[in-house]
């Protein structure tokens, strides 16, 4: 498929009407186009379209890529990347914090894949290196995480039914969504 087609392909695509593997087929046809150097990857897909795909994917699907060690890779790291682009800044403005991810099923340390999001400044800067001591450590499972930052799950429900588990300040893990522009899908 030409790097458009496959662009335009996901744009269009509703996952509820295909199956779990055409669905994990084409976000890795993705992943193949932009290993290869070719110019198609995730970031080519607008916040909405990526929400929309995650949002209208099923748990069977979301898990079909989660099981799949490069897209889960290219999926988390590019939902990270993008945290700094939906950074309320009019509510983040006086806001010092950093929290720590750990992803269930990972292949870091403790099996977890881990990430950074440092908030100051009115700026938003996530990586996977932790550096930095946390105010708030967030641990799920991806397909909980991808549901709660496409506005697809409460928070507070996933931590009271225990997929969401917070070690720190949870007045301040009760409203961090709050802080982000979340996409709608």
């Amino acid at each position: 498929m030409a790097d458009d087609n496959v662009v335009e392909l996901l744009k269009g695509l509703d996952p509820r009407k295909v199956s779990r593997d055409r669905f994990v087929a084409l976000l890795a046809e993705m992943d193949r186009l932009a290993t290869d150097g070719d110019s198609v990857d995730l970031s080519d897909l607008d916040a909405a379209t990526f929400a929309r795909l995650i949002t209208r994917a099923s748990a069977d699907q979301l898990q079909g890529v989660l099981v799949r060690p490069e897209l889960r890779a290219r999926v988390l790291n590019e939902i990270f990347r993008r945290m700094g682009e939906h950074l309320r800044v009019d509510r983040a403005a006086h806001t010092s914090a950093v929290v720590h991810w750990r992803l269930t099923g990972g292949t870091g340390e403790g099996g977890y894949d881990r990430y950074e999001t440092v908030i100051e400044h009115g700026t938003c800067v996530s990586r996977q290196e932790q550096t930095r001591e946390a105010r708030v450590t967030i641990t799920a499972h991806p397909a909980d995480f991808l549901k709660l930052i496409t506005r697809n799950a409460s928070g507070p429900v996933l931590f009271m039914t225990g997929k969401l588990k917070i070690n720190g300040d949870l007045g301040f893990a009760a409203g961090l969504t709050s802080l982000f522009d979340l996409p709608r899908g």
